[in-house]
């Protein structure tokens, strides 16, 4: 693609070389430039990109994009590079040297011009929000798959491009990984896509150039205050806000204290969930049921919609998660009885998944990994009135100590009998780890056993189950491994389950049924 039709749409200052040259490639890593590409120079947190520039020149680069233009060339310049031409506008020998105000937000907008603005070709969906951007992310993108629309996905967790899921490392990724990602999505026939939007991506612009269709707030609480993050709440609140400037319609959950301020100067079409009576779908006279091992929430709808409503997932929270859902699938034609129906079998990967294999008992998986997290969850789920409520947890060493006291205390309050085990003791001793939570359980005087090993802690959980019993694996989630000194070995706990039920004493003490061989 010729660079000056990258560049369309900002305003730029062309230091030497021409625009009317081809790139075939875009990257902000100097390792992976090629002959012919472009470069972008990014100040980052340690090193800044400029640094690298000589070693850019040196592999063949066509041009740089940089805040620095002076910086750029006296670096240039000082290591006596060996470059055609004379370092002057419109020389088509020499490299093209751009200089833009702000490097990251010029990322945005070249890199959804390289790869032909793909989010004008997809229905982009995005969540921001505190909690619950992870499970509203994967309950908007089961909603609309199960309705028959192909939808890709970047989260938390990974990026799904229609045929093939990878880790993310970034809840939301550089500018040129989404936009790349974007035109994957369409080339794989994907009709949508849902992400998650983090206020990290909105502060630094990772999602400059991106037309969202949708924007969805979940709610708002102090959260990433401290150095590399936000300088505050206030600073938090408006980079979150960002997301509601950049979307044609935007959703918000009312019943969030910070709504109002989400919606304060937002140009899109707001459209309003909650049990708010002033809500365009309204929640109204929630109950809890629990049938076979599913532990699940139900509502009566009403305003847009009206109707009721079964969700297969516990919990208060579960209202919103499902509302947000429902908002999209409505706006994006799915009908009534379509979104109903799926709202009865969807299910969150790591997020309160329930684990079928006994309608004696509820076995669950979630990703509550810190005392903040497990406390709510272990709240919600006490509303059920289980015979007894069990937690099953770890901590991750290499982490603040303080986790574990949080977590220990959280269970000790709330749970009616908590097993410690091994989480991702990463370099420490897990036993070490085990130990510092058990400080925070002695606190509340609540029961505990404390095993090492995290199968033949589940195996410890399931055989003595009893009936009318809810038991917790929390911690793991969505994660199928177990880092132990530097490295990853697969441990994915739905594994671990199955290979525990194929013992025979374990299927004849828990009432074991075939479904979960099934499934």
């Amino acid at each position: 693609m010729l660079l000056k039709d990258m560049i369309e749409g900002l305003t730029i200052e062309l230091i030497c070389g021409d625009i009317n040259k081809d790139i075939v490639d875009i990257t902000q890593d100097s390792r992976k430039v090629v002959e012919g590409g472009l470069y972008f120079a990014v100040p980052g947190a340690k090193v800044d990109g400029a640094k690298f520039i000589p070693d850019v020149i040196r592999s063949g680069a066509a041009a740089i994009v940089t805040e620095k233009a002076e910086k750029t060339l006296t670096g240039i310049l000082e290591n006596d590079i060996l470059v055609n031409g004379n370092f002057e506008k419109g020389d088509e020998n020499t490299i093209a040297i751009i200089e833009v105000e702000n490097i990251r937000y010029a990322m945005g907008i070249i890199s959804s011009n390289f790869y032909g603005r793909p989010s004008d070709e997809i229905t982009v969906i995005g969540i921001t929000g505190t909690k619950g951007k992870t499970t509203t992310t994967y309950m908007v993108k089961d909603m609309l798959e199960l309705a028959g629309i192909k939808t890709g996905l970047i989260g938390t967790i990974e990026i799904d491009n229609g045929k093939e899921k990878i880790p993310a490392i970034n809840t939301t990724p550089d500018s040129i990984t989404i936009q790349k990602k974007f035109r994957e999505m369409v080339d794989n026939d994907c009709e949508a896509v849902v992400m998650e939007v983090s206020s990290q991506g909105l502060m630094l612009d990772r999602v400059a150039g991106i037309e969202f269709d949708f924007g969805i707030f979940t709610n708002m609480s102090p959260d990433h205050i401290g150095p590399n993050e936000h300088t505050s709440y206030e600073h938090y609140k408006e980079c979150k806000k960002k997301l509601f400037s950049l979307c044609r319609t935007a959703i918000y959950n009312m019943d969030d204290a910070e709504a109002e301020y989400m919606m304060d100067g937002s140009t899109a079409a707001p459209i309003t969930f909650g049990k708010n009576e002033d809500a365009d779908y309204i929640a109204r006279g929630h109950k809890l049921y629990r049938e076979n091992g599913i532990l699940g929430i139900e509502y009566d709808i009403d305003g847009t919609l009206e109707g009721h409503i079964r969700v297969a997932l516990p919990g208060d929270f579960s209202i919103y998660n499902s509302l947000a859902a429902i908002v999209v699938a409505d706006c994006m034609g799915v009908s009534f009885d379509e979104i109903k129906r799926i709202l009865e079998i969807i299910k969150v990967r790591g997020r309160v998944e329930m684990i079928n294999i006994s309608d004696a008992f509820t076995l669950m998986i979630d990703y509550a990994h810190n005392g903040m997290s497990l406390e709510s969850l272990l709240k919600a789920i006490r509303e059920y009135e289980p015979k007894r409520l069990v937690a099953l947890f770890g901590c991750g060493g290499n982490r603040a100590k303080s986790r574990r006291y949080e977590m220990g205390e959280a269970s000790g309050k709330y749970a009616d009998f908590t097993i410690i085990t091994s989480d991702n003791p990463r370099d420490e001793d897990p036993q070490a780890i085990m130990d510092d939570i058990k400080v925070g359980i002695d606190k509340t005087g609540g029961a505990y056993i404390d095993i090492i090993d995290r199968k033949e802690a589940i195996r410890f959980a399931i055989m003595n189950a009893k009936e009318g019993d809810v038991i917790i694996l929390a911690g793991k989630g969505h994660e199928d491994y177990q880092e132990i000194c530097g490295q990853k070995h697969h441990m994915d706990e739905r594994d671990l389950i199955r290979e525990i039920l194929e013992e025979e004493d374990v299927r004849e003490i828990c009432g074991y049924n075939n479904r979960y061989f099934t499934e």
